[in-house]
C-alpha cells in the first residue's frame, strides 16, 4: 500500500528475504498464496522516522534485559528436522493433508510477514535508535527461522510458498506506530497461547499427532512469549499508548478484532482441530481467555470474556460468516450475490458493535490473576 503523504513511512517491499530451503528431494510445486479475506495475514507497514525518534528511557533497563535475551538466542539449535518427517506426509489422509496444508500456509504467511516488519524497522532506525533496530533484528531472526521451518514442512506436502513472491505482491497495511504495538503485540501473546494450548493437549494424547512439527511448538511458543513481553515493554516505554481514554478505546478495539478474527476463521475450519482431537470452540475459549487475562499486564482494559454473551455473538459471527460463505460457493454475477450479502454484512457489523460496547473490565481486576 501507499502511506498518507504526510507521514514519512514506506513499504517493506524492498527488504532482504528470508533464504528458505525446502525438504524434499524433488522440487515442490510453488503455492498460488491464498485469496486475500478479512481473515487472512495482512502485511504491515509504518512510520520509520517516528519509531527511530522514540525515547525510551522511561523503561530502557526492562528492554535491555530483553534485548539480552535475544541475543542469548536460546532456539538457535531448536528448529532441525529429523527422521520423523521422513514419510510423515504420506501417512495422512487427503482431507486431513488439505487443511493441515492450509494451516501451514497461514502460518507461514504470518510468521513472514512479522520477519518483513521487523526486518525493515531494524534496517531503518538502526542509526537513530540502535537497542530498538538490535530488538527488532534478533525478532526478525526469530520469525525467518519460523517461516523458513513451517516452509520446509509444506514441501513434504509438494507445495511450497514463493515467499520472495509475497514480498513484492502482496499488499501492505499502515498502521500508526501504537497500532503496530497493539496488533504485534496480541499476536504474539496469542500466538503463545495457541501453541502452547495445542503442546500440552498432544503430550497427552500422542495419538492426535499427526505431524512432527508439533514436537517443536514447546520451543517455538517461549520465541512468541519474548515477543509478546518486547512490545509490553515497549508501550510502557511509551506510556501514553496505553493511558487516556482513546488508548482504552483503541485496546479494546484490537483485543476484539483479534478474538473475533481467529474465532471465525478457526470455527471454519474446524476440521483441522478436530484432527488433533481437540473442539475448535473450547480450544479458542481457552486461548482467547488466556490471553485477555495476559493482555492486562499492559492494557488499561480488557475484554469481559466470561460474561456468556460475548460468546454467543462471535457464534452469531459464524453463523452470518457461514451464510456469506454460502452466497460465494452458489452460482450467480457478482452484483447479485452482493446484494444477498448485504444482511449479513450488517449483521455482523451489528454483533461487533455490540461486543465493542459491552462494558469492559479495567485491567486492575486482574492483577491478582496475571502471572
Amino acid at each position: 500500500m501507499v502511506p498518507p503523504a504526510a507521514t514519512a513511512s514506506t513499504s517493506v517491499q524492498g527488504s532482504p528475504q528470508v533464504p528458505v530451503s525446502v525438504g524434499s528431494p524433488s522440487a515442490p510445486a510453488v503455492k498460488d498464496p491464498a485469496k486475500d479475506t478479512i481473515l487472512t495475514p495482512r502485511f504491515y507497514t509504518t512510520d520509520f522516522d517516528a519509531m527511530a525518534a522514540m525515547d525510551l528511557r522511561p523503561n530502557e533497563a526492562e528492554l535491555e534485559a530483553i534485548c539480552e535475551e535475544f541475543r542469548k538466542d536460546y532456539n538457535r539449535h531448536h528448529f532441525v528436522r529429523n527422521e520423523e518427517f521422513e514419510g510423515a506426509a504420506d501417512k495422512l489422509d487427503p482431507e486431513t493433508r488439505k487443511v493441515f496444508v492450509e494451516f501451514l500456509e497461514q502460518s507461514c504467511t504470518s510468521e513472514f510477514s512479522g520477519f518483513l516488519l521487523y526486518k525493515e524497522l531494524s534496517r531503518r532506525i538502526k542509526q537513530k535508535n540502535p537497542l530498538l533496530a538490535e530488538c527488532f533484528a534478533h525478532m526478525a531472526r526469530d520469525e525467518a527461522r519460523h517461516a523458513g521451518f513451517l516452509n520446509k514442512s509444506m514441501a513434504d506436502f509438494g507445495r511450497q510458498l514463493d515467499l520472495g513472491f509475497l514480498t513484492a505482491n502482496k499488499a501492505y497495511t499502515y498502521f500508526k506506530p501504537k497500532f503496530i504495538f497493539y496488533a504485534t503485540y496480541l499476536s504474539e501473546k496469542i500466538g503463545y497461547w495457541r501453541y502452547i494450548a495445542i503442546y500440552r493437549h498432544l503430550e497427552k494424547h500422542p495419538e492426535s499427532k499427526i505431524f512432527p512439527i508439533f514436537n517443536f511448538f514447546e520451543n517455538w511458543c517461549q520465541d512468541e512469549n519474548r515477543h509478546g513481553d518486547f512490545f509490553d515493554a515497549l508501550m510502557k516505554a511509551q506510556p501514553d499508548t496505553v493511558r487516556g481514554f482513546t488508548s482504552r478505546l483503541w485496546c479494546r478495539f484490537f483485543l476484539l478484532a483479534v478474538f473475533a478474527t481467529m474465532y471465525v476463521r478457526d470455527v471454519a475450519r474446524k476440521e483441522f482441530y478436530e484432527a488433533l482431537g481437540l473442539d475448535a470452540r473450547e480450544y479458542d475459549k481457552e486461548v482467547i481467555i488466556k490471553t485477555n487475562e495476559t493482555s492486562a499486564r499492559v492494557f488499561p482494559v480488557v475484554l469481559d470474556v466470561e460474561n456468556p454473551r460475548f460468546w454467543v455473538r462471535l457464534e452469531r459471527l459464524v453463523h452470518n460468516n457461514e451464510a456469506l460463505s454460502a452466497v460465494d460457493a452458489a452460482d450467480g454475477p457478482a452484483p447479485i450475490k452482493a446484494l444477498h450479502k448485504l444482511p449479513f454484512w450488517a449483521a455482523n457489523g451489528f454483533e461487533m458493535a455490540k461486543l465493542f460496547l459491552m462494558a469492559p473490565i479495567r485491567s486492575e481486576a486482574f492483577q491478582p490473576a496475571v502471572r
